[in-house]
């Protein structure tokens, strides 16, 4: 199928064509038809599955084909609520490349930067509003946002939202936005207190599900290293010393861990950056946009990053250090092996990791294939050993038990002497001395 056989308009087939998307994604496939009849979406899809064309291609479409009142020209009629600001550019984007043959206006609003140059352009005038949960919910507050135009309210990564604890904001949003309107609902997994979130905001919906939860993209080859701990960035080394690698997406558990890889790479004359919660919105913008620009050849990143980039022909994904969440290594290797390309995802595991690498391939249903050719092999690769008390020979047990306890005495020195019977000290002088007192044990 391709997509102008879903009835897209000749505008958005044109941008489409510029990118060379001409067959759409299961996803898009599905959902494009469903909004574009007017009805409520749950979709339940993961990144990289071409989700956001799912819902920004129709919605392109249905504004551009209404016509709205001259008095709300260019006024928010699509909002798309998200939960990371990486992710909501990266939407702003999709927007933006689709659209650019429409007459309408997208704008992105996210916190940890100023607002004024956001306010500026929302005053002249924005037909789509992608944002994060808290600075849309400060300019509404402030006013300087108005939604009574809304025509179509999208929520995205809604797991995720929760889990980030952006509920309550969410819950604000909604109540703010008008009830009649189109909902478009995604998220990757569906647990109850999702499913809940789900039949509060959306009528009648239709269902859209693709690839579930705990599948990788047949396109990703899967392959683990056992690795000492100290040894995991001398084997990353080694693999960086492959240049056929042009890109090398690379996942710590922790900040700290992510900042001290960079300086290890940096010793070693590779250039690399960190993007992590910790850093400002201006520095993990320009680590983004020089990894996506290969001006720089490593990217380390913390699971801030997992939904949130979009790497076109990323080749190479690492997970240095296993996830505690076996979902979440299928959201990080989801960053290779996108839109039909091939990608390859290499996991590090050292011997406390064994037990994460198992519950992985338990949720995915398959076995990575090990490398065992490399330089670092696991030189601790036993089982562990239960340490346990030697058994006693009855017969002996009893006998000590019979046996006459040994008199101790403690000497003026503190310490613990067996008492022979006799003394050096006269027994006149032996009164009140410190060393004549028994110690009974």
């Amino acid at each position: 199928m391709q997509f102008k056989e879903l009835n897209v308009i000749p505008e958005i087939l044109k941008a489409l064509e510029m990118e060379n998307y001409s067959t759409p994604t299961p996803i898009q496939e599905k959902a494009i038809p469903i909004v574009l009849s007017g009805r409520d979406l749950l979709g339940c899809a993961q990144t990289g599955t071409g989700k956001t064309a799912a819902f920004a291609i129709p919605t392109l479409q249905l504004l551009s084909e209404e016509k709205a009142p001259q008095k709300a020209n260019h006024a928010i009629r699509a909002l798309v609520v998200t939960p990371t600001r990486e992710l909501a550019i990266q939407i702003y984007e999709s927007f933006c490349t689709y659209g650019k043959f429409t007459k309408l206006k997208s704008c992105v609003i996210f916190g940890g930067v100023s607002q004024k140059t956001q306010e500026d352009k929302l005053k002249q005038g924005v037909d789509i509003l992608i944002a994060t949960p808290g600075r849309l919910n400060d300019l509404l507050n402030q006013k300087v946002i108005d939604l009574k135009h809304l025509k179509i309210f999208i929520l995205d990564e809604a797991d995720r939202m929760l889990d980030m604890g952006f509920i309550h904001d969410v819950k604000k949003i909604i109540s703010r936005i008008p009830a009649e309107r189109q909902t478009l609902f995604f998220s990757a997994t569906m647990p109850a207190d999702v499913a809940r979130l789900s039949d509060t905001m959306l009528k009648n919906p239709a269902n859209v599900k693709i690839t579930p939860e705990s599948t990788t993209a047949n396109t990703i080859d899967q392959y683990v290293y056992y690795v000492d701990k100290e040894n995991k960035k001398d084997l990353l080394l080694h693999i960086l010393n492959d240049q056929s690698i042009e890109s090398l997406l690379v996942f710590t558990r922790t900040k700290h861990g992510a900042d001290r890889l960079v300086k290890q790479l940096s010793k070693n004359k590779i250039t690399a950056k960190a993007i992590h919660a910790d850093k400002s919105q201006g520095a993990r913008q320009s680590a983004l946009s020089s990894f996506k620009e290969r001006k720089i050849r490593v990217l380390i990143a913390t699971d801030i990053a997992a939904r949130g980039i979009d790497i076109d022909e990323l080749t190479h994904v690492v997970n240095y250090d296993l996830p505690n969440i076996s979902e979440t290594y299928v959201h990080r290797i989801g960053r290779t092996g996108r839109a039909g390309l091939n990608g390859i995802a290499i996991a590090f595991c050292d011997f406390d990791e064994k037990e994460l690498l198992s519950d992985i391939e338990r949720l995915i249903r398959k076995h990575l294939k090990e490398v065992k050719d490399h330089p670092f092999p696991l030189l601790n690769n036993f089982p562990a050993v239960k340490i346990t008390q030697p058994r006693r020979d009855p017969s002996k047990a009893k006998a000590a038990a019979a046996a006459p306890k040994k008199k101790m005495r403690m000497t003026a020195d503190g310490v613990l002497k067996e008492k022979t019977g006799f003394s050096k000290t006269p027994r006149s002088n032996r009164k009140g001395s410190t060393d004549s007192k028994r110690v009974s044990r």
